[in-house]
């Protein structure tokens, strides 16, 4: 039957949580895998969402994913700096009824509809390594886009991170104010004494806002490098959480979430490899599921890819919870301070995913997570995406799951209760907006 994983989950997880649904009935739960969709590196759609100034441009690098309840369609953004296309983020539809439990499952359930250009403050596209686009979540409450630049710390310059919003042609906004601590300063390499800010490529990879819409959340994909190291095989890292008050547009909390060490090691000592937090989706007040996307040179790990060969990656999903954690913003550094992390209980390694025939599913560098579709049988969805780098050996992965109840079947009954009222609910609130 495809089921990934049983889960104990503290609270009330998912959107049993946001209904009103007791903690008690909704605290079994499990995710089953739907299917996957796959585009190779290289994918050209047609027409007018494969091309921007007359020029076309391949879809790849996609690590934010946001789903558009009252349209039934999705927005990505691509990590693209501006070398294979302008900076941009792409509409698209998705039919989860088409995703096939296969290794070589096809793209027929993937539809481009249109590519958007992301504008700098001043108007006009980002230039070449201008611009980081990493996150990506739609603002219900106006339509807008909001999304995240991860930033450069590297001999070529340094960028500060941003937390920026757009309108729905890419028009920019406004930035979030972030914190000065988070802004590179020092060293390329961020190793020495004095040294401050983000570590190259290791910086807001996700964005999420709170389920009340109230607070927008980003985080560090590892430590800062004041805080301490990155991660690697047999280290941890402290990745710290960002909130931001929308309604002043202020920061306003800090929390770290423990990132794990390299799952696997590389192939052999000195090659690259890395673990990190790369997004989290909200699930109630003070809660996420959060991604950690491990990646190692040659690592052994189970399933092979359209290339013919392990993809080093190891995707694990958490469900995270602040609640208890302490608010570190007065911290300059990490070092040495006492504090409460936030806690995170593993919730799935997408590791034991299985096809119909048994086979592993092997796992691209799965970056972006949103909540999909209600499916008819009342389950919600979750979907997640692939950031192919652009690679040969690559793939851009669409990756299906429903969330489902276990406990005894009136558990089960208010649970599909509560998501279809949760789906009423948000097809009243877009009809008063309109």
């Amino acid at each position: 039957m495809n089921l990934a994983r049983r889960l104990a989950l503290p609270a009330a997880l998912a959107l049993a949580a946001l209904t009103g649904l007791p903690a008690a009935q909704a605290q079994q739960l499990s995710l089953s895998y739907l299917g996957q969709q796959i585009l190779p590196t290289g994918f050209v759609p047609a027409g007018a969402a494969g091309s921007l100034g007359g020029a076309p441009v391949p879809v790849g690098g996609l690590s934010g994913i946001d789903f558009d309840r009252n349209t039934q369609r999705y927005v990505a953004i691509s990590d693209d700096r501006s070398a294979a296309g302008p900076a941009r983020f792409y509409t698209l539809s998705l039919d989860l009824g088409l995703f096939q439990r296969s290794a070589n499952p096809g793209s027929a359930g993937v539809g481009f509809l249109a590519v958007t250009a992301l504008q700098q403050p001043g108007g006009g596209n980002f230039g070449l390594n201008q611009v980081d686009p990493e996150g990506l979540r739609l603002n219900p409450a106006n339509g807008n886009l909001w999304w995240s630049n991860e930033g450069q710390r590297a001999a070529a310059g340094f960028q500060n991170p941003t937390v920026r919003e757009m309108t729905p042609s890419g028009a920019y906004v406004r930035d979030l104010p972030v914190p000065v601590r988070f802004q590179p300063s020092g060293s390329v390499a961020g190793n020495q004494a004095g040294d401050r800010g983000v570590a190259n490529n290791l910086a807001f990879e996700s964005l999420s806002f709170s389920t009340d819409g109230r607070t927008l959340y980003t985080a560090t994909e590892n430590a800062l490098v004041q805080d301490g190291p990155a991660a690697a095989v047999g280290q941890p890292s402290a990745s710290r959480i960002l909130a931001f008050d929308l309604s002043t547009g202020t920061a306003t909390a800090e929390y770290v979430y423990p990132v794990s060490p390299v799952a696997l090691p590389p192939a052999a000592p000195g090659l690259f490899a890395t673990n990190g937090l790369v997004e989290l989706l909200a699930l109630a007040p003070g809660e996420f599921i959060a991604v950690e996307r491990s990646f190692a040179v040659g690592a052994a790990t189970p399933g092979v890819g359209p290339a013919g060969q392990t993809t080093g990656n190891t995707i694990r999903l958490y469900h995270v919870d602040i609640r208890g954690a302490t608010d570190v913003s007065a911290l300059e550094t990490l070092v040495g301070a006492s504090y409460a992390a936030a806690t995170k209980t593993l919730l799935l390694d997408m590791s034991d995913l299985r096809h119909d025939d048994g086979s592993v599913v092997a796992l691209d560098n799965i970056e972006g997570i949103t909540f999909g579709p209600v499916l008819p049988d009342g389950r919600q969805t979750l979907v997640l995406v692939s950031d192919n780098n652009f690679g040969a050996a690559q793939f851009t992965q669409f990756v299906a799951l429903a969330i489902s109840p276990v406990p005894e079947p009136a558990a089960a009954s208010l649970f599909l209760m509560g998501v279809g009222a949760l789906a009423c609910k948000t097809r009243r609130r877009a009809r008063t907006q309109r």
